[in-house]
């Protein structure tokens, strides 16, 4: 089996130059969830171009493509991008800089497409495997499900897919360093909101009235008993708040009627997750009981935990440490507070689900902020380990052609 690294997919200067001048031309044109439809279409034409079967809107704006091997073998793998942006007003200063007001890609899905495009088109000059690669640029990553839309429009029924890959920039890690780990590496992200309601009334004159507010007080104070009362120690979760309202703060001597506590939920196993709900619901029915108000409830589960599965991760591992060394392959990290919905994938069939350090260091913006923007010193580092995930699973000699 032969591997490929950055070094020799950077030996070929037009190709790189291609790949950098598609990735600023879909950051200067970001589109947000399920209106990748430009963004789509740059995608599927390019495919088209290599002269692979291409299929188009599933999940609304998502494309799938296939490339099967000239060797015999009936396994099939998935390899996925998200082609998303963010509704933030960019401030980068690059002369590809957004050029769609209030929007930008301020999480590198720019280049995490770039990179399957690139790896899509070495492997599809000399496909020496054994079996199929499902290349899929899934829309809507950002909170919108995606995955989840793609998967209930028939992906693994119509692509049968026996193993699943992801890949996500890591600002803050040094470049080319590989993070991931066995079983839970994201978190579920839920969100949760709490009204307390009473009658409210004048403030000189509370023992007339039915105070949220005092429930709301005792609420607040209370909820990090969720986290240290209800969940084991060997556990991990977090419950925050985001959003407090209530009253009018012109009338600071109205008592109001409603208060409004509203927050976030994570955790990384389906026990925890419904303990989280039932008590976050539990200690809010008690607080309005004692203050004599009613407290009206709303869990909503977002993304599930992503869990890793270990022979998925192994073999990643495997492929990064071929491209640029041991050293910078790490399959032990810690897992993050961060959710991603190449969870529901992983819900269906084994996948590994890895982290590549973007180079920007310490010091530099993070994702989801205005100043952020993805390394193309990556790009060939991405399409090294997406060829050499292929060649780790299907076997065959890679070339650069």
């Amino acid at each position: 089996m032969q591997h490929m690294t950055p070094d020799r997919i950077a030996e070929d200067q037009d190709f790189i130059t291609r790949m950098e001048a598609i990735r600023h031309d879909i950051h200067a044109h970001p589109e947000t969830a399920f209106e990748e439809v430009r963004t789509a279409g740059i995608v599927a034409g390019f495919l088209e171009g290599l002269g692979l079967e291409v299929h188009r809107g599933l999940g609304k704006t998502g494309v799938v493509a296939s490339l099967t091997g000239k060797r015999p073998g009936q396994k099939a793998i998935a390899l996925r991008a998200d082609m998303d942006a963010l509704h933030i007003t960019e401030d980068t200063g690059v002369p590809y800089t957004s050029t769609v007001p209030g929007k930008m890609h301020a999480c590198g899905h720019d280049g995490h497409t770039t990179m399957l495009l690139g790896a899509a088109e070495k492997l599809s000059k000399n496909p020496d495997f054994a079996g199929t690669v499902r290349f899929v640029f899934q829309p809507a990553e950002e909170g919108g499900g995606g995955a989840d839309e793609m998967i209930k429009d028939g992906l693994f029924e119509r692509f049968p897919t026996d193993a699943i890959y992801g890949v996500h920039n890591g600002p803050m890690e040094p470049l080319g360093e590989l993070t991931t780990r066995v079983g839970p590496y994201t978190s579920a992200s839920d969100d949760w909101e709490v009204a307390f309601v009473g009658t409210g009334g004048h403030g000189a004159s509370p023992e007339k009235a039915t105070d949220p507010t005092v429930a709301a007080g005792h609420f607040m104070v209370a909820l990090s008993n969720v986290v240290s009362r209800k969940v084991a120690l060997t556990d991990w979760a977090v419950v925050s708040i985001g959003h407090v309202a209530g009253g009018e703060r012109a009338s600071p001597n109205i008592i109001p009627s409603e208060v409004v506590v509203a927050g976030t939920a994570r955790s990384y196993r389906p026990e925890v997750r419904d303990a989280l709900e039932r008590e976050i619901g539990r200690l809010a029915e008690g607080c309005a009981i004692a203050a004599g108000v009613e407290a009206r409830v709303t869990y909503d589960r977002g993304y599930p935990p992503l869990v890793n599965s270990e022979d998925e991760v192994a073999l990643a591992g495997r492929a990064h440490a071929a491209s640029v060394g041991a050293a910078l392959t790490v399959t032990d990290a810690p897992a993050i507070g961060a959710s991603e919905d190449f969870a529901y994938y992983l819900e269906k069939i084994p996948g590994a689900y890895v982290s590549i350090g973007n180079g920007d260091g310490p010091g530099s913006a993070f994702v989801h902020t205005p100043k952020f923007d993805f390394n193309d010193a990556l790009i060939p580092i991405g399409v090294a380990y997406w060829m050499n995930v292929v060649a780790e699973e299907l076997g065959g000699e890679l070339s650069v052609a």
